[in-house]
């Protein structure tokens, strides 16, 4: 079996979650919107799964409405914000690394009118409170920030961010896809009015996730159909799969503590031993990152898929760079808007560790990548460092 390193592009079910979803795909499998006592069972699981993750999450459960996953939250929240406000503006402000999920359905929202200011990070991945009150306008109905981001681990300060936002009264939504489960996550203390997350992100099952939605705000329908979620979300109700998203929430927000530390460890070691590698720098904030998030940028290599493929040879999966479109030789969006040039930005690998790699896992992915790097140079020796 590989070493897997590549935890924030998905994460294996957990054990924990697995038995909780079994009994959903077969003895109790009703519909819960029946009325007979099998669907009622379904319909029970159900809201005591949005109690659970409502819980985990600073929420009240009113305020939970389950999605396919995070790229289904983030889309219902901005489509949603701004067919309900587009009387009161067009303007829109979100940040130039946010993911695909929500760049796309920007752009989407460009083409039918609306108008996107895109701020730039600094460097690190920082966006601050300034840049954000200077780019708001009488006419701004939503703003949109990650929490962390997907390409080099930044944690964003979204608490003074959306206080920002409160003041001027335009709504907030926030992709948290990245940061529940693996920091701590507080919609209520966060101020904000909307946030998008996946299960497959902490050890839960894929094609699940939440939106949060602060009352009173509530959205039109992405999904129309059966009215399912108070009529906000159609369609049957994927009852495995929330059953094991509470379940696996539940887990890492118990032991976020834990896991933290035990990752911080592993995190520091795998940076300071990458770091000694001549040519390879850390990008993203060295202090405000996610816990075992590690990214570079490696100089000296035409494009970070020869390090990434040479690595899966030697039995360790990583990410290049692009993240979620690993195999593009596309330079990553985020990187350049952090400045980095667009050779830089193409040669860019990412590294994130889970619970489940070891001490030992890092001392040999190491020493697999320092042969991988010196291998990918040899091979492109037009390539100066």
């Amino acid at each position: 079996m590989p070493v897997y390193m590549d935890h924030s592009a998905t994460t294996a079910l957990s054990e924990h979650a697995l038995r909780e979803m079994l009994p959903y795909f077969r003895e109790e499998y009703g519909n819960p919107s029946a009325i007979y006592s099998l669907g009622q069972t379904a319909k029970n699981v159900l809201e005591k799964s949005r109690q659970r993750i409502a819980k985990f999450i600073g929420a009240l459960p009113t305020e939970v409405f389950f999605t396919s996953g995070g790229t289904e939250s983030d889309n219902w929240a901005i489509r949603g914000v701004c067919q309900r406000r587009r009387d009161k503006g067009r303007h829109i402000i979100s940040t130039a690394m946010e993911h695909n999920a929500v760049l796309r359905t920007l752009q989407q929202m460009e083409e039918d009118g609306f108008e996107v200011t895109y701020l730039l990070p600094d460097h690190l991945g920082r966006i601050s409170p300034e840049q954000l009150e200077e780019a708001i306008r009488p006419d701004t109905v939503l703003i949109s920030v990650m929490m962390a981001n997907n390409v080099v681990g930044t944690v964003l300060n979204i608490k003074e961010l959306a206080k920002v936002a409160k003041r001027h009264r335009v709504l907030f939504h926030t992709d948290a896809v990245q940061a529940v489960g693996h920091i701590p996550v507080n919609a209520h203390e966060l101020g904000v009015d909307l946030l998008s997350l996946s299960a497959h992100k902490f050890n839960g099952p894929k094609g699940v996730g939440a939106l949060y939605c602060r009352i009173p705000n509530p959205l039109p329908p992405l999904l129309t159909g059966g009215g399912q979620e108070k009529g906000m979300r159609s369609g049957t109700e994927n009852i495995p799969g929330i059953v094991g998203m509470a379940a696996a929430l539940e887990d890492a927000v118990s032991s976020l503590q834990d896991n933290t530390e035990y990752l911080k460890r592993l995190q520091d070691r795998m940076i300071s031993g990458v770091l000694e590698i001549p040519g390879v720098r850390l990008t993203g904030d060295p202090e405000n990152r996610l816990p075992g998030f590690c990214s570079f940028v490696v100089e000296g290599i035409p494009h970070s898929v020869y390090v990434v493929n040479e690595m899966n040879e030697r039995g360790f999966c990583i990410s290049s760079g692009s993240a979620c479109s690993a195999a593009s030789r596309e330079a990553s969006h985020v990187l350049l808007a952090l400045g980095y040039e667009k050779h830089e930005a193409g040669a860019s690998i990412r590294i994130t560790l889970g619970t489940d790699n070891t001490e030992q896992d890092v001392e040999d992915a190491l020493a697999a990548l320092r042969a991988s790097v010196q291998k990918a140079r040899t091979e492109s020796p037009s390539m100066a460092f």
